[in-house]
């Protein structure tokens, strides 16, 4: 007696297109990494080699009080994020307006330093090349930053006015992957500039 095989059909696999605008984020992500990769390389490439001081050693202040507020942002974001996607607008806005306000203090963190180099210690971008390279890539970062802070601030007044809900999440979890790229790209800064650079 002979037994027989019983096949069961395959489940078929559903497979949908991700967002337009999620890979477009991932695009732009792409493209701005090359361009950090390309000032990364320069500074670790010219350091060392300027003529004339300061060092990074005599005058830089290692940032870690705006360093946490900073990659604090990122863990805010992501439950701004989690509460519209279960429709709690009430602490998505507050979690996002955290988000923001944490990502305003790095960037005032910047400008304080900043302030102490030009005027304090005489540092300029046109001081050696040190300078060129540092307020390159530094400046570089903290573009990136206002441009967030920016859209951060638009999200957030759109939600006061109402015009922000639950089915706006995946528009919103898109805005947030630029930010946690702004995040991640300060890590790889920081340890250029402030760790290994020094």
């Amino acid at each position: 007696m002979s037994a027989a095989i019983i096949t069961m059909p395959e489940p078929e696999v559903q497979w949908t297109l991700p967002s337009r605008g999620r890979v477009a984020m991932f695009s732009l992500i792409a493209a701005e990494s090359a361009i950090f990769s390309i000032f990364v390389v320069a500074y670790l490439f010219y350091l060392g080699k300027s003529l004339s001081g300061p060092t990074p050693k005599e005058i830089l202040r290692v940032p870690i009080v705006f360093t946490i507020c900073l990659l604090s942002s990122s863990i805010t974001i992501h439950l701004a994020v989690r509460s519209l996607q279960s429709g709690k607008l009430g602490a998505f806005t507050r979690w996002w307006f955290l988000t923001f306000a944490l990502g305003a203090a790095f960037l005032a963190g910047t400008a304080i330093e900043w302030r102490h180099l030009i005027y304090d210690e005489g540092f300029t971008i046109q001081t050696n090349l040190f300078g060129t390279t540092y307020f390159s890539l530094v400046g570089l970062h903290a573009f990136h930053v206002l441009m967030g802070l920016m859209a951060l601030f638009t999200v957030w007044l759109l939600t006061l006015l109402g015009n922000v809900k639950r089915e706006h999440a995946e528009r919103v979890d898109v805005l947030a992957l630029y930010w946690h790229f702004v995040d991640s790209v300060w890590v790889v800064v920081f340890l250029v500039v402030y760790v290994i650079g020094r």
